[in-house]
């Protein structure tokens, strides 16, 4: 039955992602921006990854350190949600049993958030191919995703008037950095 539960999660999973990359392909994703705390929404997605299609346990979960302090961004909450799940999901998937950072600073009137990790990396000039629907880096073996993560994610973003990119880990690894916009005024 965990067998079943376990594949019908994974499905599921890859059903969403196939959606979402249909809706973004057709235009129709229309995000409303909003004031949103990323500390709410990186612990929502945390949550969200603990049941979902991966499963993962306190031990995994507890390897994400979270640093936004009261940072505050123009987005829409349930799409920058997805895309930090997609890539918390990543980086505890490929990043072995090192420690994950969610870091997030404002720059003028942009908020800058990275999740990094000590994994492996990718490849010097694959930056870009990383976010071609369906392309999983070294693929050998395609039963934890079929690569469809990083390309809805940059959509989302995109979408929320952001810019997404990758980049190497100082000391190892990857980074990836979300750049959205800043509120006009700090809340309370």
């Amino acid at each position: 039955l965990a067998t079943i539960e376990e594949s019908i999660d994974q499905l599921t999973a890859l059903v969403g992602n196939l959606l979402d990359s249909s809706r973004l392909a057709a235009g129709v994703v229309r995000p409303e921006l909003r004031l949103v705390y990323l500390e709410e929404t990186v612990q929502r997605a945390l949550l969200g990854i603990s049941r979902g299609a991966t499963g993962y346990g306190r031990a995994e979960l507890d390897r994400v350190k979270v640093d936004v302090g009261d940072q505050v961004v123009m987005a829409d909450g349930g799409l920058l949600e997805r895309v930090l799940a997609n890539l918390l999901d990543n980086a505890l998937r490929y990043a072995a049993d090192g420690p994950i950072r969610v870091t997030a600073g404002r720059v003028g009137n942009r908020v800058l958030i990275a999740v990094a990790d000590e994994g492996p990396g990718i490849a010097r000039g694959s930056e870009e191919q990383v976010f071609d629907a369906f392309q999983r880096l070294g693929d050998q073996d395609n039963s934890s995703g079929v690569g469809l993560g990083l390309s809805v994610a940059r959509g989302f973003v995109e979408a929320m008037g952001g810019s997404i990119s990758v980049g190497d880990t100082p000391g190892g690894g990857l980074t990836v950095e979300i750049d959205l916009a800043a509120p006009q005024e700090t809340p309370p």
